[in-house]
């Protein structure tokens, strides 16, 4: 890759109009103010029509979608990223206000009555190309599930559930990203951690001691969780962890009764089988047999590697001459990783030697050049929202001038910044009037490790499956190529838009792969073979408990959302009582304000009633990965143009069953699947 100056990049992109990441909170406000301004405009016009059709009605509609796309997500996004927090509250103000217009939007009957015209007319709609037609199908559709064939006074009771919805994933949200736990911790108390873990790490002074500041960031939970020799240290990072934001719980609590109240008026039994209705498993019985076949298979595997993580603690606490207390969940990570290192002899630490941040991103954005047929170039000087951040030009690799799009890298923990690895939809790309496109981006948003003074951002072997992830959302969302921005990545089923970013976490196993870029920090010595091989060795080690923990979190989310009366439901006691059910690991008994749905974000962020899809997806990742690249070889461009064409290019525009087995050449099987989670069939 080469860089190149803001300059060059303007010239080059020609139509990639540069997005604008530094608004003030007037600024923001004046966009939503715009934005609802301008869509209450186009919404008046095709109330008005007295013939509707697809030009007049359909199409202005989805062109205000296109056109003020950019703005909605960037004014939104602001939330997640900015170092000031008045940006910040204006940006959640702003989502608000946006959310609550969408409701409003959404329930307008005068509007519906034109979009339905249009549906129920067969000759306009014989005269539509296939993505119209669907298009005019999504948005009928779309308008009868917020309510439009209910009577008014139901359709107002149901506005307001949704509008109190939208405020509460809102401040769910918000307290997540800003609550942040802390504990103050001696080096004795952190017996255990690498050295890098105490470069440059803020201490303070606590009753005369100078004590490490250790937060609930992923950086220090994860490597003290499993690393940190005193139970009692992990024990209480991972309690400070689950007591955050402790107002979550009513949040959530009361946005499960709202589910239901929504759905019950939609005629649907549950929020599940409202939910379900668009999937790919389409009823809460296909995701309930998926999640307890799932469980049962895992059940004797789980067994074997209970027996191993309780015979090293019980061997502990005999060594410090203390009874068995049992197995936590402050255990688990600790004594798996133990395992690993045992039987593999292979240690994080000694693996992220050679997985520096550059040679990693270097490598990954290699892989997937190589793959999809394209070309990335960093940009120098971006206009971006942070210094940390990197800018990405994306060009077709085969005719060299075609531009595709944009990505931002945003990869390092900060205050006030989301707390997880996901990826957001900047902008969305589309066919222009004129001819041409408007060019997609994209930001990944992530929380590794940071550089210190003695070494740069080193990565875990898991981190860097982590990268191959997110870079598949990013991927999928820059080569999806429909006529409107309406069928990009957001409306690809929630139970297969994982799965082309868990089929890309292969690479990460493959040691060919691995050796182009996985090279020491100090003297750039690449991995050694036998390294390689030890950590591959270990890749199913903990697979039964890794996935009986998915399978929990799954029926977790089944639990409150396919419950026919949403007053009954206990979130702190169900999720406690399932955790040790399930994943066999009981919580701290002796807090009862401890509980993990307070940060169980994908509960309020668009996975409600959809967890499941991550193990779902994982089937046709497994299958794909299988029956095509490992068949045809990972560097094969020609089957990587394949998965680009028939997996990412149609966006949400077709249902996945149809690419997966275009793709595939037959239906999908869970085949594969079960090999990679070490199930015999």
């Amino acid at each position: 890759m080469v860089t190149v100056t803001r300059v060059q990049q303007l010239v080059r992109s020609g139509a990639a109009a540069a997005l604008n990441f530094q608004r003030t909170p007037t600024d923001i406000a004046s966009a939503v103010s715009y934005i609802i301004s301008r869509g209450k405009k186009v919404q008046d016009q095709v109330a008005e029509q007295a013939t509707p059709t697809f030009a007049n009605t359909i199409e202005p509609l989805a062109k205000f979608d296109n056109d003020t796309g950019a703005d909605t997500s960037i004014v939104a996004f602001l939330q997640n990223v900015s170092t000031d927090k008045a940006v910040r509250d204006a940006s959640s103000n702003a989502e608000r206000h946006l959310q609550a217009f969408h409701i409003e939007s959404m329930m307008r009957e005068d509007v519906y009555r034109s979009v339905r015209s249009v549906f129920n007319n067969p000759a306009e709609m014989k005269k539509l190309d296939p993505e119209d037609r669907l298009l005019v199908e999504k948005m009928e559709l779309q308008y009868r599930r917020n309510g439009l064939a209910l009577s008014a006074e139901q359709r107002e009771e149901l506005g307001k559930i949704r509008k109190r919805l939208s405020e509460l994933g809102i401040t769910f949200s918000r307290n997540i990203n800003e609550g942040d736990g802390e504990l103050l911790l001696t080096r004795e108390e952190l017996d255990g951690l690498s050295e890098d873990f105490f470069d440059g790490r803020m201490t303070k002074l606590e009753d005369g001691v100078e004590k490490y500041v250790v937060t609930t960031k992923y950086p220090d939970i994860v490597p003290v969780v499993q690393h940190a020799k005193h139970e009692s240290t992990r024990r209480r990072l991972l309690m400070a962890e689950e007591t955050r934001c402790p107002e979550n719980i009513a949040l959530l609590e009361e946005a499960i009764k709202l589910r239901l109240q929504a759905a019950q008026l939609l005629g649907y039994s549950t929020h599940a089988e409202f939910v379900l209705k668009e999937n790919m498993a389409k009823t809460p019985k296909t995701v309930l047999d998926f999640e307890h076949g799932l469980h049962n298979r895992l059940t004797g595997l789980a067994d074997m590697e209970i027996a191993e993580i309780e015979g090293l603690k019980r061997a502990d606490k005999r060594a410090a001459r203390e009874p068995f207390n049992g197995l936590f969940t402050w255990d688990y990570r600790y004594y798996a990783n133990m395992i690993k290192e045992r039987k593999h002899n292979v240690s994080d630490n000694e693996v992220k030697q050679f997985l520096p941040m550059k040679e990693v991103t270097r490598g990954v954005l290699d892989i997937y050049q190589g793959m999809l047929g394209l070309r990335f170039v960093k940009v120098d000087n971006p206009p971006v929202w942070h210094p940390d951040v990197e800018m990405y030009e994306v060009w077709e690799e085969s005719t060299g001038d075609e531009f595709v799009g944009h990505f931002y890298l945003d990869l390092y923990p900060r205050d006030g910044k989301y707390n997880h690895a996901c990826v957001s939809p900047i902008r969305s790309g589309f066919a222009k009037d004129d001819g041409t496109r408007e060019y997609p981006a994209a930001a990944m948003l992530a929380n590794f490790p940071k550089p210190t003074s003695t070494a740069p951002a080193l990565l875990k072997h898991d981190d860097v499956l982590t990268l191959l992830h997110e870079f598949g959302h990013v991927f999928h969302h820059l080569c999806t190529k429909t006529k409107w921005s309406y069928f990009q990545l957001e409306s690809v089923q929630i139970d297969f838009v994982e799965a082309p970013s868990q089929m890309l976490e292969n690479w990460g196993w493959e040691p060919s792969v691995l050796r182009r870029f996985a090279k020491h920090y100090r003297t750039g010595e690449p991995i050694p073979n036998e390294l390689v091989e030890r950590l591959v060795a270990a890749k199913n080690e903990g697979a039964g408990l890794f996935n009986l923990r998915q399978a929990f979190l799954g029926l977790f989310d089944m639990a409150i959302h396919n419950a026919s009366d949403g007053d009954k439901i206990d979130v702190r006691t169900l999720y406690r009582t399932m955790r040790k059910e399930i994943t066999r690991f009981s919580g701290d008994d002796d807090n009862t304000d401890a509980c993990g749905a307070a940060t169980f974000g994908h509960m309020m962020g668009g996975y409600d009633a959809g967890y499941y899809g991550y193990r779902w997806a994982k089937v046709f990742s497994a299958d794909m990965y299988a029956s095509r690249f490992l068949r045809d070889g990972v560097d094969s461009q020609q089957t990587g143009l394949d998965y680009r064409r028939e997996i990412l290019q149609p966006g949400g525009s077709r249902d996945a069953s149809i690419g997966l087995e275009k793709f595939l050449g037959r239906k999908p099987n869970n085949d594969a699947f079960l090999r990679s989670i070490g199930l015999d069939q």
